[in-house]
């Protein structure tokens, strides 16, 4: 399932009975409140939720899937996101 910030700003929008600029404000600001909190700290936790972490890859060697030809990958940063055991457990039917 992909959910887009429009659906999500509906979605504030039904639930908190405010006005639809302002619920697709309120999703804006979550979202770069989570991108600044990982640039900032490189993890963001959301309890109950899970957490988002900034991890280092290595630079490697790989090649071109078109041409064949070795390349060398360099390093960078990814996020990456580990569930809560409350997640896990609601995925699971547990709760």
């Amino acid at each position: 399932m992909s959910v887009t910030k429009v659906e999500l700003a509906e979605l504030v929008y039904e639930h908190m009975k405010v006005d639809k600029r302002r619920a697709a404000e309120l999703v804006d600001m979550f979202f770069e409140e989570l991108k600044a909190g990982l640039v900032k700290d490189g993890e963001i936790q959301i309890s109950g939720f899970g957490k988002f972490v900034i991890k280092q890859k290595k630079e490697r060697k790989g090649r071109n899937p078109q041409t064949n030809k070795p390349l060398t990958i360099s390093k960078r940063k990814v996020a990456t996101f580990h569930h809560s055991q409350v997640l896990k457990e609601r995925l699971n039917n547990k709760k």
